[in-house]
C-alpha cells in the first residue's frame, strides 16, 4: 500500500523508509508533493504532534498517511527537552545546537544521574478515518560529550547500555533496535491487523 510520509526531515525519512522496506509499504515523502507544507507542530504531546502531521499530509495529498514524532526525555531534566527536542534550541536550531544547549544543561550532573529514553509515536491514517498508532522507546543516558559521526539529532550524546552512542552504530544496527524501529515494527503490525 501506498502512503505519504509525512515529514521534510531528509534524515527521518530515510530511516524510516529504511525501517518499512519489508512491510510492503511504499513511501512517497511529503517533502516532494508539489505545494505541500509542513503543518506547525502545536501539539502538547508526541501523539498530538504525529496526529497533527498525518492529517496534515491526508488532507493535502488525499493519501493514506505516515508521520512520527520523537522526544528525548531526560530524567534530571524532569523529562525535558521532551516533545520539544527538535526545537530545543529555538525553531531554527541545528543538530548541534540543541545537542549542545542540552549538554550545557546537564553540566555538573554525574552520569549516573543522567538517565533518559527516547520515546517515538507514530500515527498511519487513511481516507475514512481509520487509524493506527504505535509506540517505541529506548532506555540510555546522556554523555558528557559526543561520539560517533553516524545517525543525526542527539544520536552521539545518546549512550546505549553497551557504552555506545547511537551515534556509534551501524545504520543496521540502529535500524534493529532504536526507538523508531520498535515503533515503527509495531505501527506495521498494526496496518496489517487492520
Amino acid at each position: 500500500m501506498k502512503y505519504v510520509l509525512a515529514t521534510f526531515n531528509r534524515d527521518k525519512a530515510r530511516e524510516l523508509e529504511a525501517l518499512l522496506a519489508d512491510a510492503r509499504v511504499t513511501l512517497a515523502p511529503l517533502a516532494d508533493w508539489p505545494g505541500a507544507s509542513a503543518p506547525e507542530e502545536t501539539g502538547s504531546t508526541l501523539l498530538e504532534n504525529a496526529r497533527l502531521k498525518a492529517r496534515a499530509a491526508l488532507a493535502q495529498t488525499g493519501l493514506p498517511s505516515i508521520a512520527d514524532d520523537t522526544g528525548l526525555e531526560v530524567d534530571a531534566l524532569g523529562g525535558a527537552p521532551g516533545v520539544h527536542a527538535a526545537r530545543y534550541a529555538g525553531a531554527a536550531a541545528s543538530y548541534a545546537d540543541n545537542v549542545a544547549k542540552l549538554l550545557a544543561a546537564l553540566a555538573g550532573v554525574p552520569p549516573a544521574r543522567r538517565a533518559a529514553r527516547f520515546r517515538t509515536v507514530c500515527v498511519a491514517i487513511h481516507p475514512g478515518g481509520r487509524e493506527v498508532v504505535a509506540e517505541g522507546v529506548l532506555e540510555g543516558r546522556i554523555r558528557e560529550s559526543a561520539r560517533g559521526t553516524n545517525g543525526f539529532g542527539y544520536d552521539p550524546v545518546f549512550e546505549l547500555a553497551d557504552g555506545r552512542s547511537l551515534a556509534e552504530l551501524s545504520d543496521a544496527e540502529k535500524n534493529a533496535d532504536s526507538h523508531r524501529a520498535r515503533a515503527v515494527r509495531a505501527l506495521a503490525r498494526g496496518l496489517v491487523a487492520g
